[in-house]
């Protein structure tokens, strides 16, 4: 089984082309678009190649048909986390269902990432942020969220025969929209907007994209840079997700509750975008983009429209008080009125009992699980589980 470093672009068509066939019996799979992968492998487009570094592989039969893909990288954001423990990556796994194919390829990754002085791999992840191609898909085997891969059951065979061992699991949560919030949160509504008029809760604004960026990275590095893995946010950044996001936003599903005019807290959703790239495909030329911008107005006409939750934050001087209570009542009005009736919500780590706790307080329930494997190159060396963050006591 010949094991090829992708440096053509015949290569890298083979790397891309590869899930089509793989997934041609799983009408759930929809597949990510083409240049959003190769974004990932691009200087230009992905910041952590300036200091790191990535390789990829196609592995072929004796016929020169591919049978699985992988990538491995060292990202210098990362990688040190842990002194003791220099951990690389691995990710874009794609396979036929052959364990002496699947150890080929964890193998390549395990030497190349030993070779650059690292002592564990994570994967299958992605090299760069955790809210796009992360995990493996082990339950919940329906239509994956945009950014997100689907995976055939087969695999988690095939990452725990060769020796990868459970880091955290990665729970996707689901609710009706018009689900009836506990009468709690009502209370914490009314009890804020009675006795607190200094405190006030509204969507965003996409015709002001400088406040919403500002808004934004405020509350993101109060409330989240704290966790592991999760590193603080320029302004810059921020200012630039929003820019990326504008094209397919809906402003009515960003909001923010505000003290005075300080952004304490958000909870910032999107349309299900995959709802509507299932029906573009894999490229996004000139005419996929025709096609999306068509499938999307379709989409917004709809009443029944899915969306999806990117991210939830209270800033620490505001948690436990109510005020996400009050933000969610605010925003389930609003969703309603935009015609959404269904939500799920970026994964949420086992590692991470306090939002797991609220999400569970909204009536959501468990819809789908990925995993994060970790393998450790002394195979002697006791393994240990991601972290738990501890909130306030």
């Amino acid at each position: 089984m010949p094991l090829l470093e992708v440096t053509t672009p015949a290569h890298i068509r083979q790397f891309l082309d590869l899930p089509t066939r793989l997934y041609r019996e799983h009408p759930h799979w929809i597949s990510p678009l083409d240049n959003e992968i190769e974004a990932v492998f691009d200087a230009k487009r992905n910041p952590n190649l300036a200091e790191g570094a990535v390789i990829r592989w196609i592995l072929t039969d004796a016929a020169g048909e591919t049978i699985g893909r992988v990538a491995a990288f060292v990202n210098p954001a990362t990688a040190h986390a842990d002194a003791t423990l220099p951990t690389g990556g691995m990710g874009f796994f794609e396979c036929i269902d052959d364990q002496a194919a699947a150890t080929t390829l964890f193998e390549a990754c395990r030497t190349w990432l030993s070779a650059r002085g690292m002592a564990a791999m994570d994967g299958p992840i992605n090299f760069g942020e955790r809210d796009r191609f992360w995990g493996l898909l082990v339950a919940g085997f329906t239509e994956p969220n945009y950014g997100m891969f689907y995976h055939p059951p087969y695999y988690q065979q095939l990452f725990e025969s060769y020796g990868f061992q459970l880091y955290f699991k990665q729970y996707t949560c689901y609710r009706e929209v018009a689900l009836q919030l506990h009468p709690t949160f009502e209370r914490a509504a009314t009890r804020y907007a009675e006795e607190h008029p200094d405190f006030r809760f509204a969507h965003a604004n996409k015709q002001d994209p400088e406040r919403m960026a500002r808004d934004f990275h405020h509350v993101y590095n109060l409330a989240w840079v704290n966790h592991s893995g999760v590193a603080a946010m320029s302004l810059d950044k921020a200012r630039d997700l929003v820019k990326q996001m504008k094209p397919v936003l809906d402003d009515r599903l960003l909001w923010f509750a505000y003290h005075g005019d300080e952004p304490v807290a958000f909870f910032v959703s999107l349309p299900e975008l995959n709802q509507i790239f299932k029906h573009v495909g894999r490229n996004f030329n000139l005419w996929g983009k025709l096609r999306f911008l068509w499938e999307k107005r379709r989409y917004n006409q709809r009443s029944d429209k899915k969306l999806f939750g990117v991210i939830f934050g209270v800033v620490p001087a505001w948690q436990g008080k109510g005020v996400e209570s009050a933000l969610m009542v605010h925003a389930q009005r609003e969703f309603l009125r935009s015609g959404y009736s269904e939500i799920e919500m970026n994964w949420i780590g086992d590692f991470n009992p306090r939002m797991l706790a609220t999400i569970r307080s909204i009536g959501a329930r468990i819809y789908k699980t990925h995993i994060t494997y970790r393998y450790l190159f002394d195979r002697e060396r006791p393994f240990e589980r991601s972290p738990i963050i501890r909130g306030k006591e």
